[in-house]
């Protein structure tokens, strides 16, 4: 080969060599860093009661197949998951069970995302209202509203007085743990339908008048959560509106939340596997990370 011609050979390689690490160093200059992700929270975060079981804490009911590692499994996030059945929100600061640790104390200077759902265990409100109106829709035949005429606002009262000023502690504890982190307070999916559906006593035995009763009481709880994050600079997931005709009542792949009564999972009253895939996907959406 002529000098000239290897010359000008050499140099279209060496400028295509160049060109070629510019492009690399331009798309990696471009990819996103990876997300440092804690993920805090009740059974509604941890997916008890959706298999598989996350094995390094059996106490807390913990899935694999939870919101959260839906979540990170999505956008390639590094996931601590400290969720925990049960939970309520003096569980962030302090310790649930011996060996478990304050659910604060996995947040750093350096976590990115954090979410949670938190405040359906405090006052034993969720457990509470749905053994109260369940017992009671069984003793009346489903008829009349024998649990809104026992109780009356006094789940709604609890939930104001003690469940609203807990989440804004919770939720101040985490951002002083975690101050650059983007912080999402998730809402409770449906558990009801909106009015009575007589189909639905079998599975969910609740009287016609105390299906809007129960409804109302975790639409309260779902609005100090929407306070209660406004207020402590968090952002709100609302799942009012997505979740609505996916409540407990529904048909099996139509519903995110199983039924007290011949249900699907090893924790009635709970999301499953489809529920939790389909929270992950409308967080992903609100926070823009989808």
């Amino acid at each position: 080969m002529p000098k000239r011609t290897l010359r000008r050979v050499m140099t279209a390689t060496a400028a295509a060599v160049g060109t070629l690490a510019l492009g690399l160093t331009d798309a990696t200059a471009h990819t996103a860093p990876t997300l440092d992700y804690v993920a805090l929270g009740d059974s509604y975060s941890a997916g008890s009661g959706v298999l598989p079981v996350d094995p390094t804490n059996l106490l807390c009911l913990r899935s694999t197949a939870n919101y959260p590692h839906v979540i990170a499994a999505s956008t390639g996030a590094r996931l601590k998951d400290v969720t925990c059945g049960a939970a309520e929100t003096a569980h962030f600061t302090q310790a649930q069970y011996p060996g478990v640790a304050p659910q604060v104390d996995a947040l750093g200077a350096g976590t990115d995302l954090v979410t949670l759902t938190i405040g359906g265990n405090d006052n034993g409100t969720f457990i509470n209202a749905i053994t109260a109106c369940g017992t009671a829709g069984v003793l009346s035949g489903g008829k009349g509203s024998p649990c809104k005429d026992k109780h009356g606002t006094s789940f709604d009262d609890e939930i104001e007085a003690n469940t609203y000023p807990a989440l804004k502690a919770a939720l101040r504890a985490v951002r002083a743990e975690a101050p650059g982190a983007r912080v999402a307070a998730l809402g409770y999916p449906w558990i009801t339908p909106a009015a009575a559906d007589p189909s639905c006593f079998a599975k969910l035995p609740l009287a016609a008048g105390d299906v809007p009763y129960l409804r109302g009481i975790q639409a309260h709880l779902n609005a100090v959560v929407e306070r209660a994050a406004a207020e402590t600079g968090a952002a709100y997931v609302d799942f009012s509106e997505v979740s609505d005709g996916h409540d407990a009542c529904r048909a099996t792949g139509t519903r995110w939340i199983e039924p007290l009564l011949f249900g699907h999972s090893l924790v009635p009253v709970h999301p499953n596997a489809l529920g939790e895939r389909r929270m992950a996907e409308h967080t992903m959406s609100v926070l823009g990370l989808d």
